[in-house]
């Protein structure tokens, strides 16, 4: 157990600080790879549904009707799963528009930094941060409590959120560095916004591990479940499509299913 704690951690870590991935790309490339951002995040997307809807969904059902009884336990799996749609939903909704994380920035915008800061601009890299930060605590407690029951789950879901955190590392450092100049100064945030991630591994681990058995891991897991379709529909769909060419994001999709399909068959032999 104690291998896997540390393991849940260190997975939830590296996911969160993806996000400094996508300033370091920012940075350095003189153009965005929309082909490969479109791609990556269809992928993700793919990864996220597919492991919600035929892995994490039905160990949810398997524990709660394990332990409730058979339609007791699919009511509590049903009403977890929406409850933790309506979570991010409420996240999402009180997160200021002009912070927005779904607002995708490029590389080209940050080609000429304002020679004063521009607080306007500072504001909205600020707000971006922070939204992002907001999105990130939830999916660092889904990220860990996976990791924790199933470490070959935890892995797959922390690559796909790994993944959807790179263009976010680039949404606060954009206008943070348009704004400033200041290239430490952009990659400080986006760097703090990918430690919600791991905040939220702690506050699961500190709140709930000691009261963890079957009923409370089948809601967390159903409501984790919900909360990366949401994201994967409300989010990284909608964003693949914005830096998509051709159909390069529904390709990145269906392969990230068909490679979280071969993983899970592969992982029960």
């Amino acid at each position: 157990m104690t291998e896997n704690i540390i393991m849940a951690f260190g997975l939830t870590l590296l996911a969160g600080l993806a996000t400094g991935i996508g300033s370091f790309i920012a940075f350095f490339a003189k153009t965005t790879n929309t082909k490969f951002l479109s791609f990556a995040l269809g992928f993700s997307a793919g990864v996220m549904i597919y492991v919600s809807m035929i892995e994490i969904f039905f160990k949810a059902k398997d524990a709660l009707t394990g332990e409730l009884g058979e339609v007791p336990g699919y009511w509590a799996t049903v009403g977890g799963f929406f409850g933790g749609m309506l979570l991010i939903a409420l996240i999402d909704k009180f997160i200021p528009q002009h912070g927005n994380p779904h607002e995708l920035k490029k590389v080209e915008e940050m080609k000429t930094p304002a020679a004063a800061a521009d607080d306007k601009l500072l504001k909205m890299g600020v707000f971006t941060a922070l939204a992002i930060a907001i999105h990130n605590f939830p999916e660092g407690i889904a990220t860990f409590t996976s990791a924790l029951q199933d470490p070959a789950l935890g892995v797959a879901i922390a690559i796909a959120v790994a993944i959807h955190n790179i263009p976010e590392g680039i949404a606060v450092s954009v206008p943070i560095y348009y704004a400033t100049g200041d290239r430490r100064k952009a990659f400080a945030y986006s760097f703090l916004s990918g430690v919600a991630e791991p905040l939220g591994a702690l506050t699961a681990f500190l709140i709930l591990m000691p009261f963890l058995n079957d009923i409370i891991f089948g809601v967390i897991f159903a409501g984790v479940a919900g909360i990366m379709v949401f994201i994967s529909l409300d989010e990284l769909l909608p964003a693949a499509k914005e830096y998509d060419e051709a159909h390069l994001s529904i390709y990145g999709l269906i392969a990230g299913m068909a490679v979280m399909a071969v993983s899970l068959i592969l992982v029960m032999q």
